[in-house]
Order: structure tokens, then sequence, then C-alpha cells
């Protein structure tokens, strides 16, 4: 990834996460029955093909075209404003790699004909002392991208916020990976 531009680098990234997220849940389609669940770790983990028309947690159920739109609005507006997103560092640039892969994984999942849906399958769950399962929502590789860029970008805000206005320790960040260390907002790589 040395010598390559900042969005040469973002672009990399996504599409490596867009290609693992696709193939995954390639993977689950054809070795896995619709609402199957494989145990992996008794107790604690699950392989699961489990489909969400909603958002994170299955906020917005049912509402595939809406998101997709607010998918596509995202990804231009990531985009567009990523300079305002430390895309001059490589931290940011991995951070908005992620995204942008994250959100293009599970925009095609939407967009696809035959899903109309995103696939989740990654399954992590609790034996509660009643017996009962305590597990967090299903997932994929493209909602850990998300998550994963966004913890990026938080942590680069707060270590922005620890230097200080002057900006200084960014600056020579940039420049070691030769971008300028005050980016031009029209003028991306």
């Amino acid at each position: 990834m040395k010598g390559m531009s900042g969005n040469q680098r973002m672009a990399l990234i996504a599409a490596v996460i867009l290609a693992l997220d696709q193939a995954t849940k390639w993977l689950v389609l054809c070795y896995m029955g619709h609402a199957e669940e494989r145990t992996v770790i008794p107790g604690f983990f699950k392989l699961v093909h489990w489909t969400n028309t909603g958002a994170a947690w299955s906020m917005f159920r049912d509402s595939s075209a809406m998101l997709a739109i607010v998918s596509l609005v995202a990804l231009g507006a990531l985009f567009i404003f990523r300079h305002h997103f430390d895309a001059h560092t490589r931290l940011g640039q991995i951070a908005l790699g992620l995204m942008f892969g994250g959100i293009a994984g599970n925009l095609v999942d939407r967009l696809l004909p035959s899903r109309g849906h995103v696939i989740d399958f990654l399954y992590f769950h609790v034996i509660k002392r009643d017996g009962n399962e305590a597990g967090f929502p299903a997932f994929n590789i493209a909602d850990s991208a998300i998550c994963i860029g966004v913890a990026l970008l938080f942590i680069l805000s707060w270590r922005q916020e620890d230097e200080g206005d002057d900006g200084k320790k960014a600056g020579e960040e940039a420049k070691k990976d030769g971008a300028s260390p005050n980016p031009k907002p029209a003028a991306a790589d």
C-alpha cells in the first residue's frame, strides 16, 4: 500500500471489504438454508442465515428501498466530504475505506433482485440461567467494517483533541504518508 495515493488506498480497502463481504454471503447462500443455524462454539457463537430488511438491530424493518437510497447518499456524502474525516492520514484512509466497503456490501444486498435484503450470518450469544439465549444482533463483514471504520474516526477525533489547535502531530503524520498536512478540500488525491 506504500506509494499509493489516499484515494487509491481507500478504494483498495473498500474493494477488499466488498469482495470479502459478498464472498462470505455467497457461501452462506450456497451452504445454509434460510433461517438455518449452525453452532460453532456452544453457548457463544453460531453461523446463521438470517435476513434483514432493516438497518442495524433490524430498525426500520421492511425498508430496503429507502435504506438503499440512504446508503447511496451516505456513500456520496462520505466521498465528497472525506477531507473532513482525516482522509489525508493513513488511519483516516483505512477508516473511510472500511466504511465505503461496508456500505457498498450491504447496498449490493439490497439492490440485487434475488435478495432485496441484507444477509446476516455471525451471531454471538450467551446462555442465561433460565436456558434462553441472550444475543447480540446477527451481523456480517460489511457491518463489522462500518463499525470499525466509525470507531477509527472517533479515535482520530479524540487524538486531534489531545493535540490542541496546532495540529502538529496530524501534519507530521501526513508528511510521513506523503500527503499535504493541510489538504485542499476540493483537491483530494
